[in-house]
């Protein structure tokens, strides 16, 4: 019997690593995506459709994304059709982000740095933001070193660029209530609300996160 494969999709400063505490059933097969760098002006929907070409579509499957990567997800989910999409620290639709990335629609400022200097200052704000990531202090400084400045630019551009104001499918949103990259305020409901969680929860917040996962999997 074919197992079911979940996709796993990880944020901008992120990879594989922010997954690998969850728990999931052996009757789910688990394939991490890994991202290559957007092309210049590369718009989130073009980026999704660029990753078609890693799911299998002929088998059944399920989208599970972090921050950026749930965006991604969302894409994806409205154009293939996947049994489940859910969505982690992420937001539906640009609605759902703050306002210092959607007023960089109209006044794009991250364009006046270099991906070198958005790169420092995410390794600096990091820690200052969300500031639980130190329970696993080490795994998310490799994690954020390991990316490419350039990257780093360009997805920055891919979420304040987002275009998507509606949702024409459903998707399940898990959300940390003290999450301040994406603050739960911006969320509108449905959502699994993780007490007092950050960000960061799909890794500090494992246990938790996996036994949503598992409800929702089994809804």
């Amino acid at each position: 019997m074919t197992k079911t494969s979940i996709y796993l999709f990880p944020g901008q400063g992120s990879d594989r690593r922010i997954f690998e505490a969850l728990a999931f059933d052996k009757e789910y097969e688990i394939k991490p995506i890994e991202y290559g760098t957007p092309d210049k002006g590369q718009t989130m929907a073009s980026f999704a459709l660029s990753l078609v070409g890693k799911i299998n579509t002929s088998q059944k499957f399920i989208l599970v994304g972090m921050s950026l990567g749930g965006m991604i997800c969302v894409e994806l989910n409205e154009i293939l059709s996947p049994l489940k999409t859910i969505i982690i620290s992420s937001a539906k639709n640009r609605n759902e982000l703050p306002l210092r990335y959607r007023f960089q629609k109209t006044l794009p400022l991250y364009n006046l740095f270099p991906g070198k200097v958005l790169f420092a200052g995410a390794k600096f704000l990091q820690p200052i933001v969300e500031p639980d990531r130190n329970k696993n202090k080490e795994t998310f400084i490799s994690m954020l070193s390991a990316k490419d400045p350039v990257y780093m630019k360009r997805a920055i551009g891919l979420i304040i660029n987002w275009e998507r104001t509606t949702n024409n499918k459903p998707v399940y949103h898990i959300h940390g209530s003290h999450d301040r990259t994406i603050p739960l305020r911006n969320i509108k409901p449905p959502v699994f609300v993780v007490d007092h969680g950050s960000h960061m929860i799909t890794l500090t917040r494992a246990s938790e996160i996996s036994a949503i996962l598992k409800q929702i999997l089994l809804g």
